[in-house]
């Protein structure tokens, strides 16, 4: 959707919001002056957030004085209600296609918040992705992760659901142009895809060759703004030493998350690598755990190393605590 398309539609949405009250000219709903220009404004980033100070609900019954606390649009302020916290049917009735909230149909452990459902196998088929996609919807998991051909299909199987549509980027081997994983992430967004998992240069990682490695990242990172980006480090080729490198490089080129592994390199996730990616890239960012993961044990000791992601294709096993089938991916 073109920039010019996307405020057309937002300027809409904060009219209508306008309407019902639940926006008003000047700042959370206080007695403040009035802005000069007495229109409300508003600011589309990259990602179609909006950015404005206009978003708050109608006037406080507390009688507090504006100037006794700072107004914050957030939840702690008395004065003030972000937007999320509208009910849903009234966004709903404002022409709100998807409200991203999951409602499970089946019971399942809190492990499932963390898992990108996965099937990355080369002969999966169209009946396989959408049995996939529909065990993702029924237990609530954080994505389906699927290869690039089947993002436009996972994201209509998807839609409204608060299932996100993950892919890859660079698959298995890592050993592409940047040029040409940007171009793969690019397409993938345009598909549908909300988050990518790349794969390093590993080539180049173990060679030295850094500027090398960090232009990848980044030339991914710059493809993807809005999006989720996670990077494979491939932790089973590595030695301790590159794999801090290759956290550190992530961190820098602001990706998301780092990953261990794609499955297919010979070997998968340990707790120990866990650990370590974690100290290495600190507490905000983002660890997948990926590779390996065949029973709920497996997934406790990742997360307890410091996995905020799970990348399985046993996902449903090790939510409701049985015995994973076959090999994986």
């Amino acid at each position: 959707m073109r920039e010019q398309e996307l405020r057309k539609i937002v300027e809409e949405v904060v009219r209508a919001l306008a309407e019902k009250g639940y926006l008003k000219e000047g700042s959370c709903g206080c007695d403040e002056p009035k802005k000069a220009s007495g229109a409300m404004t508003t600011t589309v980033g990259t990602a179609g957030k909006i950015f404005s100070d206009d978003w708050q609900r109608p006037k406080s019954k507390i009688s507090a004085k504006p100037e006794e606390h700072e107004h914050t649009g957030g939840a702690s302020c008395p004065t003030c209600e972000p937007v999320a916290k509208l009910a849903e049917r009234d966004l709903k009735a404002l022409g709100a296609d998807r409200i991203a909230v999951c409602h499970p149909t089946k019971k399942g452990s809190g492990t499932a918040r963390y898992v990108d459902h996965t099937m990355l196998k080369p002969n999966a088929t169209q009946e396989e992705i959408a049995k996939l996609c529909e065990e993702a919807k029924s237990f609530c998991f954080a994505s389906v992760c699927i290869n690039p051909s089947y993002v436009s299909l996972a994201a209509q199987l998807l839609r409204g659901s608060g299932v996100k549509v993950c892919t890859v980027v660079g698959f298995p081997l890592g050993s592409t142009t940047p040029t040409v994983k940007a171009i793969e992430a690019r397409d993938a967004i345009a598909n549908g895809a909300d988050e990518i998992d790349m794969v390093i240069n590993v080539g180049a990682l173990k060679s030295g060759n850094d500027v090398v490695v960090f232009d990848d990242i980044k030339a991914v990172r710059e493809a993807t703004r809005g999006r989720v980006l996670k990077v494979i480090l491939e932790t089973s080729l590595l030695n301790k030493e590159e794999k801090v490198r290759a956290c550190a490089m992530s961190k820098k080129a602001g990706a998301d998350f780092v990953k261990t592994s794609t499955g297919f390199g010979g070997g998968g996730a340990t707790a120990e690598d866990v650990r370590l990616m974690r100290e290495t890239v600190g507490p905000n960012m983002g660890v997948k755990a990926s590779g390996g993961i065949r029973d709920a044990k497996a997934a406790a000791e990742m997360i307890a190393a410091g996995a905020t992601r799970l990348g399985t294709s046993a996902s449903v096993a090790i939510v409701t605590d049985q015995a994973a089938e076959g090999k994986g991916y």
